[in-house]
């Protein structure tokens, strides 16, 4: 089983969440969330910077297997035609979670996710090689 980063118990879930949950200022709105806000995320140039420095696992925290299992729900919930990916951007005060950006702000969350799917394959692009030569099920 494959396990969270910095956890030997904690199975990964490999949730979108990991992609834009980067951009959660809660309690720091003065700091990250000023630095969030230099960016448009619905500018081509902004959203590339912003998914290269902030989304594709700015800690390097993520081994080839990790990654690989986000590019394969990434890829599957982009093959879904309903999939509600403006929910990754919805705040949630009961989590005490704040966007830098709230869902009516990003125009096409499901492109911003298309370009994270884009950039990713290209970023990891040796890592996502090296796990699709192994088999999943011995994670």
């Amino acid at each position: 089983m494959l396990f969270h980063p910095s956890s030997e118990h904690i199975p990964f879930d490999a949730s979108l969440r990991y992609f834009v949950g980067i951009f959660d200022i809660y309690d720091r709105e003065e700091t990250k969330g000023e630095e969030l806000h230099a960016y448009n995320p619905n500018n081509q140039k902004d959203r590339e910077n912003l998914i290269l420095r902030y989304c594709l696992d700015p800690y390097n925290e993520f081994s080839h297997r990790h990654k690989y299992k986000l590019m394969e729900n990434l890829s599957l919930a982009l093959n879904t035609e309903n999939f509600d990916f403006s929910s990754f951007f919805e705040d949630d005060p009961d989590e005490y979670s704040t966007m830098a950006w709230d869902e009516t702000e990003i125009d096409d969350p499901r492109g911003f996710f298309a370009d994270i799917y884009r950039l990713a394959n290209e970023v990891w692009k040796d890592d996502l090689q090296k796990a699709s030569l192994e088999d999943p099920a011995t994670w």
